[in-house]
């Protein structure tokens, strides 16, 4: 409860402001310094196919959104423009921070967006279910992923992924019952589980907007293999993103978790067979697309929430 109020104040308001923006210039400078060295991952690749895919990773922020906005109580749901917004910070941020770190930049920037009403507690908890619920939704793209990969090892490795997704699906469709038994309600916390964990039809709503984050996701990989001249592959598509979402999923990273992702889509199609100089710039390509987008997302919001402030401020102006 103290640490709550701490958080909510106008200073602290400011400081997880101050730090958010911070991180995210110095994630920018240092993704600029490294392709100052090593060269534009998108060099040479076709530019048409590469704009359809950016349009699909576009799409992937829209669908989580939604699907995220549905694991909040009704009068605690945030803008889906916040949670957009907050999902293309995090996607910058993760050149620079560590695994789960991504997460507290989504927390400050859905607590400074106008309007929201979710508290700490409330963000936390809606990112814990979302964590099971992309799981969840990437277990049949993990099993496709599986049973149609040629090497054992990355066989082996996307199932670990599809039963990892079955066993948060399980998860996720329990909690609701669980945390409303009577040895859990007796206490605070319990109550307040029972009180703001949300239903079985509110999370299945929430996994089928996530499985069409995925989906649009994949498509967008599909178009980029094509675009780098890699073969045009859904199935390989598929495994790529398997590979690198599990790797996100990881509690601690030694690096930043978007190397972490893209290390891992690369070992993906280096076991497909493709040399480990083209495996690793395409999958350098498909987190940078991937983060523009994300970067895209959150000029438009903070773009949107200065207009809207400015028309603010000139009504008054003109009422005074």
């Amino acid at each position: 409860m103290a640490v709550r109020h701490a958080l909510a104040t106008p200073i602290a308001k400011r400081l997880l402001a101050a730090v958010s923006i911070t991180i995210a210039i110095v994630a920018l400078a240092l993704t600029a310094r490294h392709f100052a060295s090593t060269g534009w991952p998108l060099a040479g690749a076709d530019l048409r196919l590469v704009g359809v895919a950016g349009g699909f990773f576009l799409l992937t922020y829209a669908f989580k959104a939604y699907g995220w906005r549905w694991l909040f109580r009704p009068s605690e749901r945030p803008q889906p423009m916040a949670l957009a917004a907050a999902g293309g910070a995090a996607s910058l941020t993760g050149a620079a921070l560590p695994g789960r770190f991504d997460d507290v930049v989504r927390v400050a920037v859905v607590r400074r967006f106008p309007g929201s009403r979710a508290a700490v507690s409330t963000l936390c908890l809606s990112l814990f279910t979302l964590g099971l619920v992309d799981a969840a939704a990437l277990m049949p793209f993990s099993a496709a992923a599986a049973a149609t990969s040629s090497s054992l090892g990355a066989r082996s490795v996307l199932a670990v992924v599809a039963f990892g997704g079955l066993g948060a699906g399980i998860l996720l469709a329990s909690m609701p019952r669980v945390v409303r038994r009577e040895c859990i309600i007796r206490y605070r916390i319990g109550r307040w589980l029972a009180s703001h964990f949300v239903l079985n039809a509110a999370a299945g709503r929430a996994c089928v907007l996530v499985l069409g984050s995925w989906t649009v996701r994949a498509a967008g990989l599909f178009f980029l293999l094509a675009a780098f001249d890699m073969g045009v592959s859904f199935p390989l598509a598929v495994a790529f993103l398997s590979a690198s979402a599990a790797s996100a999923a990881l509690p601690i990273t030694p690096v930043g978790g978007a190397v972490t992702q893209a290390g891992a889509g690369a070992a993906i199609l280096m076991a497909a067979g493709h040399p480990v100089g083209r495996a690793v710039a395409f999958a350098v390509a498909a987190q940078t697309l991937f983060m523009l987008a994300g970067a895209a997302i959150l000029t438009f919001a903070a773009a949107r929430q200065g207009t809207a402030r400015v028309a603010t401020l000139l009504a008054a102006a003109a009422r005074v």
